[in-house]
């Protein structure tokens, strides 16, 4: 079992690992040794509740496929378990971003004292622009 947070798990039959060779430099060992894992996670099959799967779907990541099949892709690390590992993380991670509930935003207001100081600096750079005219003599 994978747990995601305390209310939410998911099964490890649900995730789909294949080793694949890492792309990049790492010398002559990186032809031979398949260190990369590529990690697909079907949403609409999984186990998760169907509102945090209509979550997941609707998020627009171009990690998901049109058939809504999250793919990711890790090889940071030089070995497959810590590559496997860090697909895991990056996975549980997306799922609790993704369905973290945004606070609503309160919109700021400006105190009057704020306002009036702004009049008071646009009225001084008036005077000093019209402190620039050519003078009538």
């Amino acid at each position: 079992m994978i747990i995601i947070s305390d209310k939410l798990a998911l099964d490890e039959s649900e995730i789909e690992m294949h080793a694949i060779r890492a792309q990049g430099a790492g010398g002559q060992n990186v032809n031979k040794v398949s260190s990369a894992i590529h990690l697909r996670f079907d949403i609409p099959a999984s186990s998760l509740p169907q509102e945090i799967k209509d979550v997941l779907l609707s998020t627009h990541d171009r990690r998901i496929s049109n058939e809504g099949v999250f793919v990711l892709k890790a090889q940071n690390y030089r070995t497959q378990e810590q590559n496997r590992e860090e697909a895991i993380e990056r996975l549980k991670d997306w799922i609790v971003s993704a369905t973290k509930k945004q606070k609503p935003r309160k919109p700021t207001r400006l105190s009057r004292a704020v306002k009036a100081r702004r009049g008071e600096a646009k009225k001084q750079h008036s005077v000093r622009k019209s402190l620039r005219k050519k003078v009538d003599i």
